[in-house]
């Protein structure tokens, strides 16, 4: 398709393109063949995991304003804190982070007011183990407790953050209430909505500063690390139906998949895998089916297990446990059998108590004199025991 860029710029329609450097332009020509290639291929198994990562449909027409940014694949320098883009010139920036490996690649990109250089980079690794590669644990994400981890213990250990939109819930209903009333298109119009684009843009710094985070302190903590292979998209499809079939629960369903896409579960399990891939470690997705509903004890799988939301008592052998944490370690049981491992459930010594958090145990139909409760620990992001 690059070879229509000399006819395009030679017409009155597009002669603006004559602006831009020419390599810039085909490389947003190479994004669209390959949007093309990916929508024709598929159904092809070669292409089953890009499928799976992303719905691969028809390329949609997007207006110039939509993505401000563009990308040179070579002819740009880099000294100090400064780069150098052609057609452009020397342009500062501020550099966060050394350079490492051969610059392949940059990415020049404007959310709101700011502009962002991303600079791809080639860098040989050489290949090494987790320090922790011993250490297997499943994750259970949730609304509740936004991760719930279970080790091979009872002990139960979450990490929560407070959700960034209720933060700025009143601040943005009432800026989007001001941006109604005036004038689209007009000067204060585009005021109000660079206002509101900087709210979302501080809810989403929030949310991805707790997210590196989290991921950080799991990566670094632990080798194996199970997830369920969720299809969050199918999730948080709306309630709405049509004429003929209304939805129901609408209303509920709605705060359901808010609540889901404030959290960003996607995000955080690519973040999650990216950073035990390059420290040697291994990120295992599992079939998610019934991890909060069978027990991790008699692998008994029932609806009636789970009492309520936070309650897991088993039906046939009585064992009691936070229903969180029960899923995340039939993920991790999950995760063991399907590397080929053995990782059974460590219980206390008989007669060992470890009170629980706030007191609040359920304690398990076990044998006369013994008392199993569980530790809960409700851990501050970043933390290095995790």
């Amino acid at each position: 398709m690059a070879g229509f860029l000399k006819l395009w710029k030679q017409s009155k329609e597009y002669g603006f393109l004559k602006e831009a450097h020419s390599q810039v332009l085909q490389q947003a020509l190479k994004d669209l063949e390959k949007a093309f290639k990916d929508f024709l291929n598929h159904d092809k198994p070669a292409h089953e995991e890009c499928r799976l990562q992303k719905n691969k449909g028809f390329p949609n027409f997007k207006k110039k304003n939509i993505h401000n940014s563009f990308r040179y694949p070579q002819g740009f320098k880099i000294e100090g804190n400064r780069i150098f883009l052609p057609k452009i010139g020397w342009v500062g920036f501020f550099k966060s982070r050394d350079i490492r490996g051969i610059p392949k690649n940059v990415t020049i990109k404007k959310e709101n007011s700011h502009w962002y250089v991303s600079i791809q980079t080639e860098e040989e690794i050489p290949e090494q183990a987790h320090p922790k590669i011993g250490s297997i644990i499943g994750i259970d994400v949730g609304i509740v407790h936004f991760v719930s981890i279970a080790d091979g213990t009872l002990n139960e250990q979450f990490i929560d953050f407070p959700s960034p939109l209720k933060m700025y819930s009143k601040r943005l209903a009432r800026e989007q209430r001001k941006l109604s009333r005036k004038k689209k298109f007009s000067k204060n119009w585009i005021k109000q909505k660079n206002r509101i684009s900087k709210i979302h843009e501080d809810i989403s710094n929030i949310r991805k500063d707790y997210l590196h985070k989290a991921s950080t302190a799991i990566a670094k903590n632990h080798g194996i690390v199970g997830v369920e292979d969720l299809k969050i998209k199918n999730m948080i499809k709306s309630a709405r139906g049509t004429k003929e079939n209304p939805g129901h629960n609408v209303r509920a369903k709605s705060g359901l998949n808010r609540a889901i896409l404030n959290q960003g579960w996607g995000m955080f399990k690519e973040m999650l895998e990216y950073k035990l891939n390059y420290s040697g470690g291994i990120l295992v997705r599992v079939f998610p089916k019934g991890t909060s509903i069978t027990c991790p004890e008699c692998s008994y799988e029932s609806k009636e297990n789970r009492k309520s939301q936070a309650v897991f008592v088993c039906k046939s052998c009585g064992f009691t446990h936070n229903a969180d944490w029960v899923g995340a370690e039939i993920v991790r049981q999950r995760t063991a059998k399907k590397l080929g491992l053995v990782a059974p459930l460590i219980y206390p010594a008989v007669g060992h108590t470890v009170e629980a958090c706030g007191g609040k145990g359920h304690k398990p139909p076990y044998e006369a004199g013994t008392s199993r409760k569980e530790q809960s620990s409700t851990a501050p992001l970043g933390i290095s025991n995790l």
